[in-house]
């Protein structure tokens, strides 16, 4: 499990996979992500594979101010994502939702507290943030790395269900939801005049077409998760943590990888399959429908392995905040 930590850590700090972007022909922007209008002043900025955002964010305007989904995964790219928010308005940035604690989505969180945003995330996030993200470095991170993971800014304001935020002319519900990490939050946008449907910011509770970061993962409870927000939001548009903007047709596939990797990591240990061979078998059996969905044949092994504790009871996740 340590050197599956020290793979993810990897992956997380040096921007998800940098040779993954360029190994399938892709480019990286000069900020690392792009900016595309996906509703009524709603706005998603997605990261470019093996760019410096590192992950995707976004942010909703408001008639009194700006909410912003998710900070990037340092200090340069969230400054540059203050820029691009600039370029639409000049109304005070209200709040930063950080939809986890995973580093990639949390590391701008002081160029945005220093623009006057309050940050807001679910309970788990400010007592994980700087103590779990230390998992990414190994058993003894240096000290560094340490620094950077405690000096992260936390979250000002948690809740614990769900909460409603109130932009003037607009409401904006932030709800809890399990899945990914255990203190996940997915925004949800309602339409407007303007805006038919439904904006739904899932964080990493949804990857478009794209491997996930299954470290911490319940990927039962993350399929019920998927199953509740197609069922409620039939037509929305998904704003993903990784990939791109997602359409309902992509959550569904997602959630159907999820299915599926658990449905053959356990067909492979009731034939007995265990450690290589397990992972052979069940790389095979993906590989035709996955294989060319971002970061496969970097998240392909722990996601076997991961899911493969999962089902035998073994798998460690965060535990959850006291009160």
């Amino acid at each position: 499990m340590a050197i599956v930590q020290k793979f993810l850590g990897a992956i997380l700090i040096n921007a998800l996979v940098a040779i993954a972007a360029f190994s399938n022909g892709s480019t990286i922007s000069e900020k690392g992500f792009t900016v595309t209008k996906v509703g009524d002043g709603v706005y998603a900025a997605v990261g470019d594979d093996g760019g410096a955002a590192g992950s995707n964010a976004g942010f909703i305007v408001g008639s009194n101010g700006v909410i912003v989904v998710d900070s990037f995964q340092g200090i340069m790219p969230a400054k540059d994502l203050l820029t691009e928010i600039r370029k639409v308005t000049n109304l005070p940035i209200r709040y930063v939702i950080n939809t986890h604690y995973h580093l990639d989505h949390v590391g701008g969180n002081a160029v945005l507290a220093e623009a006057g945003a309050t940050i807001l995330a679910h309970r788990n996030v400010r007592g994980w943030e700087r103590t779990e993200n230390l998992k990414f470095f190994g058993a003894t991170p240096k000290p560094d790395k340490r620094a950077l993971v405690e000096a992260l800014v936390l979250p000002d304001m948690t809740y614990t269900d769900s909460v409603d935020i109130h932009l003037g002319d607009r409401s904006i519900k932030v709800c809890y939801m399990l899945g990914h990490t255990g203190g996940d939050s997915v925004v949800i946008v309602p339409g407007t005049k303007n805006q038919p449907s439904d904006i739904v910011f899932a964080g990493d509770i949804v990857w478009q077409k794209h491997l996930p970061n299954l470290i911490d993962a319940s990927t039962g409870p993350w399929i019920e998760t998927l199953d509740k927000l197609l069922a409620e939001y039939p037509t929305a548009t998904f704003v993903s943590g990784h990939g791109g903007v997602a359409s309902v047709s992509d959550v569904t596939d997602f959630r159907n990888y999820l299915a599926t990797l658990r449905k053959t990591v356990e067909k492979a240990q009731s034939e007995g399959k265990a450690a290589d061979a397990l992972i052979a078998q069940v790389t095979t059996e993906l590989k035709e429908a996955y294989g060319k969905w971002g970061f496969f044949d970097y998240f392909i092994k722990p996601n076997i392995v991961q899911t493969a504790a999962e089902l035998k009871g073994a798998k460690r996740i965060p535990v959850p905040v006291k009160n």
